[in-house]
């Protein structure tokens, strides 16, 4: 019986077959989910901000820049292999209009690019996608299968 692991804000974790991760209410934040197929260990991480020079805290899952090597360090104590992982990852919304066209308030824009270049430079191939827009979600990721699951109000629900 597969258990739903929880994955708070500013939060990660890794999951083995057949569990699921999931976290709830992504708005500006994104979530990276990465997947080794193989041994179906999976990761999750829900990032607020795209760099770890934006603020000091104790909490490298709050920062694209931060969170992914720190996943990848966990998934291979369950047996993952970098060398065969790949991400899919959602949110990056735009959840606020703001009469400033300031990049500084684009922060759903900023948190995707920063993922994908954090992912880029691990060399972890982006397989999908459900980002931007202004609208949160909520989504689970599953170990046994490397789906992701994408849930929205009023949008409706998808698999990437």
């Amino acid at each position: 019986m597969a258990k739903i692991i929880k994955i708070g804000m500013a939060d990660l974790n890794v999951a083995v077959c057949p569990d699921v991760l999931q976290t709830c209410g992504l708005g500006s934040c994104v979530g990276i989910c990465l997947w080794d197929p193989l041994t179906k260990v999976s990761g999750m991480a829900h990032i607020m901000l795209p760099s770890s020079s934006l603020g000091k805290t104790a909490n490298d899952a709050k920062f694209a820049d931060t969170a992914v090597p720190m996943l990848i360090n966990e998934m291979k104590k369950n047996g993952a292999e970098k060398s065969r992982l790949f991400a899919k990852i959602a949110g990056g919304a735009q959840m606020f209009s703001f009469y400033s066209s300031s990049d500084i308030m684009k922060i759903g824009e900023r948190n995707t690019e920063a993922v994908k270049v954090a992912l880029q430079s691990l060399r972890i191939r982006l397989l999908a996608e459900d980002t931007g827009g202004s609208y949160g979600r909520t989504i689970e990721f599953y170990s046994e299968t490397g789906k992701l699951y994408v849930r929205t109000i009023n949008l409706g629900e998808k698999f990437i």
